[in-house]
């Protein structure tokens, strides 16, 4: 059972960092006594509008008073922070006290998740083993208490974010992205999103209880949802150690971010400058809204930090070449193409990507050119133009009738919530 539950129209900071406070005096009671050392997992900044960054903080000065207290931003494969991402998102925390998880030779392997097992949860979709194997610190370090500190919203591969995510996925090796991205990818994404457990995440239940259940740790986990103002804020605070926590928090997330709307002709969707900066975390846009467009419909991109396609160059390069072309095409290469085999992340990604041909993509960026965009199977907006035909300042968030008659759906931060017609979404 959870051990701290709150929720409510509006939790404002002060409240929130009060509970942090609770719940770590709580872990002191239940875990360990006087921590010496402690280990924070937070998101990385594609998830900083969630107030994971100052939360952390609010914990590090906690346990620092007597402990040695560490982070690992749980970038899965995303593009590690530079100083200054780690300022902005965390504060105060010193720069030597915050560590890059590296996905390729950063990781110890625990075991895996059988064959056997994978082919019975997808019911036959997928058919290989996922290998556990997760960062060296975590497991080698001697810790008195780990915290994993995350956002709970709709995602298009585990049905939900956060949870044991952060360790599969946030602190994932190479060979277990891959295989994991490819399962959820062979289940169907529209079958994965806002669903609370997942093929994948039943596998990833399973491989915490085999591998990780002796970690001193705990989740502490926030669910955010748009007030009448159109601004987002915190409706839930969920801290506590076992499947239960996670469940409380994706059932809020699950009434609270799931969005029921006829089918859309044309939505327009924001992506954050600081926190967007390559295809792979922008297309947030594209999963969140796909199964609220209606056949032919138009979904517009404005991108403003977009300045590359995928989070690791050789991912960039995948993208480069075959772009986003559709389940058919990729799966036929997949066959042949000796990186798209090695790669198995990014040709996930790449069949995430597509609209499948039902509804047309434009991205507005802020730093590619038209013939960049237009290489990948996406067609273009200038963003000067964009911003003036859709001044965010200007819109708000849901319909919006323009001064020439156009009927216009307007979504502000898609990486929180889910958009979707009633008889698509699955639970």
């Amino acid at each position: 059972m959870p051990w701290i539950i709150e929720e409510g129209k509006s939790i404002g900071r002060e409240r929130m960092l009060a509970l942090a406070e609770k719940l770590a005096e709580e872990a002191e009671k239940r875990i360990c006594g006087n921590p010496r050392k402690v280990l924070l997992l937070p998101p990385d900044i594609t998830r900083a509008h969630s107030g994971a960054g100052w939360i952390t903080n609010h914990l590090y000065h906690h346990f620092a008073k007597s402990a040695d207290v560490h982070l690992i931003p749980t970038l899965g494969q995303h593009v590690p922070h530079t100083p200054e991402q780690n300022k902005w998102m965390f504060g105060d925390v010193p720069e030597n006290k915050i560590h890059v998880h590296d996905w390729r030779s950063g990781v110890v392997k625990l075991g895996e998740i059988p064959a056997s097992y994978v082919k019975k949860v997808s019911k036959g979709k997928a058919d290989w083993a996922i290998p556990v194997s997760v960062n060296r610190m975590l497991m080698e370090d001697k810790w008195d208490l780990i915290i994993n500190v995350g956002h709970i919203v709709p995602h298009e591969v585990l049905g939900f974010a956060n949870h044991n995510k952060n360790y599969f996925i946030g602190l994932g090796g190479k060979d277990m992205i891959c295989a994991s991205h490819m399962m959820a990818a062979c289940c169907g994404i529209e079958n994965n999103l806002g669903r609370l457990i997942t093929p994948l995440r039943d596998c990833y239940n399973k491989a915490e209880k085999e591998y990780l259940s002796k970690l001193p740790d705990l989740y502490l986990q926030v669910v955010m949802a748009y007030d009448n103002k159109g601004q987002l804020c915190h409706t839930g605070f969920y801290g506590g150690d076992d499947l239960d926590t996670y469940l409380a928090g994706a059932k809020a997330s699950q009434k609270q971010n799931i969005n029921i709307v006829p089918p859309l002709k044309k939505v327009v969707a924001i992506m954050q400058g600081d926190e967007f900066h390559s295809t792979w975390v922008a297309n947030k846009a594209i999963y969140r809204t796909r199964m609220a467009m209606a056949d032919g419909g138009q979904l517009l991109i404005i991108a403003p930090g977009l300045k590359r396609f995928g989070e690791q160059e050789d991912v960039d390069r995948l993208i480069r070449k075959y772009g986003y072309c559709g389940t058919e095409k990729v799966m036929k290469v997949f066959k042949t193409d000796p990186v798209l085999q090695d790669l198995t992340h990014g040709t996930a990604h790449l069949i995430h990507g597509s609209s499948e041909g039902r509804f047309t993509i434009t991205y507005a960026p802020g730093h590619l050119s038209e013939k960049d965009i237009r290489s990948i199977g996406f067609d273009y907006m200038d963003i000067g133009k964009a911003m003036e035909l859709y001044n965010p300042a200007k819109m708000k968030n849901g319909l919006n009738l323009m001064p020439d008659g156009e009927e216009v759906y307007f979504i502000s931060t898609p990486s929180a919530g889910l958009w979707s017609a009633a008889e698509k979404i699955k639970t």
